[in-house]
């Protein structure tokens, strides 16, 4: 391959790869914008309807607009930065999980009476929400460990959404606070297994970032050795 055809390649390569970053910046500002809306809506609503499965909801909501705003920090960023955000993301998810356990238990022991109607609307609302968030973030969850990780929470958010959904049901059902509590303490658990998961992809992001490094340094020695 001669050296024009070099350059066109690399042309191209570097297009498709602005292209693809602009796309997931975009993406990425659609739906942190639309998890500050469902934080604001589902935590107004949980302390409203008294559920700390909702209020635990609504923290994985700014949880997630927080990590989306870290994704939009390291578009285009080395190896080693994107490892560095990742890492943080998990020790928010973490941070997250930590906090939801808190509040379920501060429920536990001082006593709720969630109101299922404000429950079921707010979690229905917010499943529409995330079900647009996962289906633009889906095309892009096999780019890097930075984009599956923000995929990842938006399934996360679905699920926590189906949870509280079926919370609701059951404590109009059986009117008792229990099935609220069981939800908010599932929350927390997804909420630490999504960290233990984050935090695992990012060790072995910033390993590869080591080796990469060491490599470039050999071959800069051996570049001035010449």
């Amino acid at each position: 391959m001669d050296a024009m055809s070099q350059c066109e390649c690399h042309d191209t390569a570097a297009a498709l790869s602005a292209n693809t970053d602009h796309a997931r910046r975009r993406v990425l500002w659609i739906v942190l914008a639309i998890n500050l809306l469902l934080f604001a809506g589902e935590f107004g609503a949980g302390w409203w309807g008294d559920s700390s499965a909702l209020q635990a909801d609504s923290l994985d909501s700014l949880g997630d607009a927080l990590v989306y705003g870290l994704s939009l920090w390291v578009i285009g960023g080395t190896l080693r930065q994107r490892s560095k955000a990742v890492f943080l993301k998990g020790w928010i998810q973490a941070l997250f999980g930590v906090a939801v356990l808190v509040e379920v238990g501060r429920c536990a022991w001082f006593g709720t009476e969630p109101l299922a109607l404000v429950m079921a609307i707010a979690a229905t609302v917010a499943l529409v929400g995330n079900l647009a968030c996962f289906a633009l973030l889906t095309r892009f969850r096999s780019d890097d460990m930075n984009m599956r990780s923000v995929w990842l929470c938006s399934r996360n958010d679905l699920v926590n959404n189906l949870g509280v959904i079926a919370a609701a049901g059951l404590v109009a059902w059986l009117d008792v606070a229990w099935p609220d509590l069981v939800i908010g303490a599932l929350v927390a658990a997804l909420f630490l297994h999504t960290a233990a998961h984050v935090l695992s992809g990012a060790w072995k992001d910033w390993q590869q970032s080591d080796g990469l490094a060491s490599q470039d340094s050999r071959s800069t020695s051996c570049a001035s050795r010449r």
